[in-house]
This record gives structure tokens, sequence and C-alpha cells, in this order.
């Protein structure tokens, strides 16, 4: 009688950071801020696109330094897979399609809800180092940040105190007013954004992998910044 071959089971993910860590982290944001001011105010950047840029890019390394050693150095563990990323996941190739049709859908939700035309992003683009510089930070620093922090760090967390369907919500809430600033604070935007950090929470509860949410997120900026051109070029 030939045994019967068994699949092991896929490790559950550990979340082994703790509420402290997320109030330390939360606490770092405004020291990050002043301290990336105080580092970027003494350079001469080309426009004011470059430099806004650069200081957005320094708030993003100091605050993922320190995201650093709250889970990775402090617990040793390893930084990058401890917070999911993982790139051999179910449905990759549907979260890398996911992010254009996505961007279309929630941007014909804004049109309804006579969301105000007030993007960030012309303010910032006067030249071609600042198109290169604007493109790089939203289509992909932008969202390997922002996947790491809230889908990977806050999102599990959250998670283990409650509903995964709550703690995605929850996540989104702060997802959204990070964004909040650009926007000028409409409500109808970052309700969108809200939206969208919901879609993106729910590819990483799903998958398992913040790999997966922030595929669709590099796919969603990337089609609101092709769309961005391709209305500047008519």
């Amino acid at each position: 009688m030939i045994p019967e071959l068994q699949t092991p089971e896929p490790a559950r993910e550990q979340t082994f950071w703790s509420y402290e860590d997320l109030a330390l982290f939360a606490g770092a944001w405004i020291p990050a801020i002043l301290a990336a001011s105080l580092l970027v105010r003494p350079i001469h950047f080309s426009n004011q696109g470059v430099t806004q840029t650069a200081f957005q890019m320094l708030i993003y390394a100091l605050l993922l330094s320190i995201l650093y050693l709250l889970v990775g150095h402090r617990y040793h563990q390893p930084f990058w897979r401890s917070l999911g990323w993982r790139f051999n996941f179910p449905g990759a190739w549907i979260c890398l399609l996911t992010g254009p049709p996505m961007a279309i859908g929630l941007a014909i939700l804004a049109t309804a809800l006579h969301a105000p035309s007030n993007s960030p992003i012309p303010g910032l683009i006067t030249d071609r180092s600042s198109m290169i510089a604007v493109l790089l930070f939203g289509a992909l620093a932008g969202p390997i940040f922002e996947e790491t922090v809230f889908r990977g760090f806050l999102q599990p967390l959250l998670a283990k105190s409650m509903a995964a369907w709550l703690a995605i919500i929850l996540t989104a809430i702060p997802f959204a007013l990070l964004h909040g600033p650009g926007f000028a604070w409409a409500w109808q935007s970052m309700a969108i954004v809200g939206l969208a950090g919901v879609i993106m929470g729910f590819a990483r509860h799903l998958t398992g992998s913040t790999a997966a949410s922030a595929l669709i997120h590099v796919g969603y900026n990337s089609t609101l910044f092709a769309g961005f051109l391709l209305q500047r070029s008519v």
C-alpha cells in the first residue's frame, strides 16, 4: 500500500510587533518631517517639484529606517519578509492588471461625486527633471513605502485583535488622511483614496503578500500619472 503524500499547509503569518511599536512609529512622524526639512533646506534643487519630491523621499527614508529599527532590529527578524513582502503568491497577474481599471473606475466615481480638480501633480511638474522625479516617487517609491507601512505593518497588527474586514477599513482611514494635504482635504478625493486603500487591503489579506497590494498601487498611480500627461498634451 502506497502512503499518501501530504502537502504541508503554508505557514501562517506571524505578526510579532505590538501596539507599543505602532505608538513609537506614529510618534516618529513629526521628528522625521522636521529632520527632513532641516536636511533639505541647504540643498539647492533645480525647481520646486524636485525640491518637494526630495523632501518627501527623505521623510519616507527616515520613517522606513525607524520602522526597520522597530520591526527588524528590535525583534531580530527579517524586515521585508516579516512585513509581508513575498512575491510568490496566488493571483499575481490579477494584481498586476487590477491597478489601471481600478484607477479608471475610481476616477469616474470621483467625477460622479464632483470631486474638485485639486491634484498636487500639476503644481509640481514644470520641466523634464521634475516630471521624472514626480514619476519615480509617485509610481514607485511612494507605493512601496505606503504599502510597507499600511498594509505590511499596520493592517496585520490590527487584524490580530479584530475582524480582518474591520482592520482593512481602519487601515484605509490613515492612508486616506496621509493624502489629505495634497487634495486640500476635499472629502470626495479622500473618500476615493480610502476606497482604493480598502481594495488594496483586501488584496493584501487574500494573498498574504504586501507585494500584491503594492502591484495594485503601482498600477493605480501609474495610470493616474499617465492620464495627467495625456490630458496635459491635449
